[in-house]
């Protein structure tokens, strides 16, 4: 029985250590300004949750027992890869929304050059009568 408290302990506490790693490391990339603070948001939440599950042994109990896993680590596996594809979720539809506007400015930024070429070829034709009316 000590052996399975023991091994639970440091599965604990190993989960703390790698939330709080997590966590370390989205501020540190907020601060070198390499992440989003709107990005950031969104890890240190889902970062919050895992600790605040992998710190409070009670409630990841009660929430592994309502949902019917036995092995309250394997709950917080769960929470975790759950929390994954909600931030997955959340990247691809930013990817898809920037995909869109990359399209629509590469099509613009096409009739502006279409426009500009005109307006070029438009002054060189009207350049050989500018230099015979002067004469």
């Amino acid at each position: 029985m000590t052996d399975a408290v023991t091994k639970i302990t440091l599965q604990r506490g190993l989960a703390i250590a790698v939330t709080l790693g997590l966590l370390l490391l989205v501020f540190e990339l907020v601060r070198r300004k390499r992440l989003s603070e709107r990005y950031a948001i969104l890890w240190l939440l889902a970062a919050a949750t895992l600790l605040v599950l992998a710190a409070w042994k009670g409630l990841l109990t009660s929430l592994a027992g309502d949902v019917g896993i036995s092995y309250p680590p394997s709950a917080l596996f769960a929470v975790a890869i759950g929390l994954i594809i909600m931030l997955l979720l959340h990247f691809s539809l930013a990817v898809s929304r920037l995909s869109d506007q990359n399209k629509i400015l590469a099509q613009r930024l096409g009739l502006l050059q279409q426009r500009l070429e005109r307006s070029e070829d438009q002054a060189v034709e009207r350049e050989p009568e500018r230099s015979t009316v002067g004469r």
